[in-house]
């Protein structure tokens, strides 16, 4: 089992996707001290609140924050919008290398061309 184990956690899957969550959990922390620390009180000077997590309502004994729900969809946004830009990226970088790859080397080109010509040759 101890073997199994081992086997299982040196796929290079498990590993990549180990060290995405811990590097995602890390961008998480800054993307919500960011803000916290600078857009919140960027749009809290507007609404006339520095600080949008302190926003709420109550309805008989419930208190609703919706000022953190808010910093919430804001640390959503921002983080999906960089991650779109990473994957763009990737995607692109993937795109360049496929042309570059499909597209073969002159020298090949050539020496396809001069077989060719051989054959014809010969008949």
């Amino acid at each position: 089992m101890l073997k199994e184990f081992k086997d299982f956690i040196s796929r290079g899957n498990v590993v990549d996707m180990a060290v995405g969550v811990i590097i995602g959990g890390a961008f998480t922390a800054i993307v919500t001290s960011l803000n916290d620390n600078l857009i919140s009180p960027l749009i809290g000077i507007f609404l006339g609140k520095l600080d949008l997590s302190s926003l709420t309502f109550t309805v008989g004994q419930a208190t609703f924050k919706y000022g953190a729900f808010i910093n919430s969809i804001i640390n959503f946004i921002i983080v999906a919008f960089v991650v779109f830009l990473i994957v763009k990226f990737i995607n692109k970088l993937r795109k360049n290398e496929e042309d570059s790859s499909a597209a073969p080397d002159q020298s090949i080109s050539l020496l396809t061309e001069i077989r060719d010509l051989l054959k014809e040759n010969n008949k």
